[in-house]
């Protein structure tokens, strides 16, 4: 890999925006599998790193999992919660349970409805991935799916450890993306799968601005991780749909990954 990708360095502060960024969670507490099993999953919107309130989510236009390059529709699935943040009142969330079985790789990937962010009179709709192991098995972690924007992880997004570094290539239409702002987030909470909610205590202290960092020429960035958990990036008007009902859309892609002490 060329030095250039390591142009993100670890925990940069981007000059512009506030610490309080809207980050789609398509989240699972457990992303090492020992044993066959049905797993929760929680697709809530809402502010993982300052532990605030949440957002209504509209019907996702899409859910599925790919296993072996196999992809399996997971919308009907879903089922409709209120999750509650730490503050504010509970908003329309999704919860599901899916049964894995064979060893391997499980790519989860959410495209949500647009969501409309008054405060900007812009549309947002962030696709969004999350990949779990069974068995000890790599089988296509570092693949992409085809979605229309993707972060296609160049280390392994289930097995990163504090004090390394994660790095990421930013895809539009299936070609690296450069020069774009990616957003850093940490779930800064408990999350409470069985009562729909974050709790109200937060974990640590929460930047003054966003975390952020730019991709390079060849859609890579590159962050040091600092503490353990789970931990999120969104890389912002990524995708190839730049306007929904007349209005300015931000296409964004998001990966979560689990980062662990060693």
């Amino acid at each position: 890999m060329k030095n250039s990708a390591l142009i993100a360095a670890a925990a940069a502060t981007t000059l512009s925006g506030a610490a309080q960024a809207h980050f789609q969670l398509l989240y699972t507490p457990d992303v090492v599998l020992e044993k066959p099993g049905d797993i929760p999953l929680a697709l809530v919107f809402g502010h993982p790193m300052e532990n605030t309130n949440t957002m209504d989510m509209g019907e996702p236009e899409a859910f599925f999992v790919v296993f072996k390059g196999e992809k399996t529709d997971l919308k009907g699935s879903l089922e409709t919660v209120q999750w509650a943040g730490a503050t504010g009142e509970p908003s329309d969330a999704y919860t599901a349970s899916y049964k894995v079985r064979r060893n391997g790789d499980y790519i989860f990937a959410l495209t949500p409805a647009p969501y409309m962010e008054g405060a900007e009179d812009i549309y947002i709709q962030q696709i969004t991935k999350t990949v779990l192991n069974k068995g000890a098995m790599p089988t296509g972690w570092n693949e992409p799916i085809g979605l229309p924007t993707e972060i296609v992880p160049m280390d392994k997004p289930y097995q990163t450890f504090v004090g390394g570094t994660f790095t990421g290539q930013l895809l539009s239409d299936g070609e690296p993306a450069a020069g774009v702002e990616c957003e850093i987030e940490y779930i800064n909470s408990d999350v409470d799968m069985a009562g729909n909610a974050f709790s109200k205590e937060t974990k640590g202290p929460v930047p003054p601005t966003a975390i952020a960092t730019i991709t390079d020429e060849n859609g890579l960035f590159t962050f040091g991780i600092p503490r353990p958990g789970t931990w999120g990036f969104a890389c912002l008007g990524a995708g190839p749909d730049k306007e929904y009902e007349g209005k300015e859309l931000s296409q964004d892609a998001v990966l979560w990954i689990h980062a662990a002490e060693l």
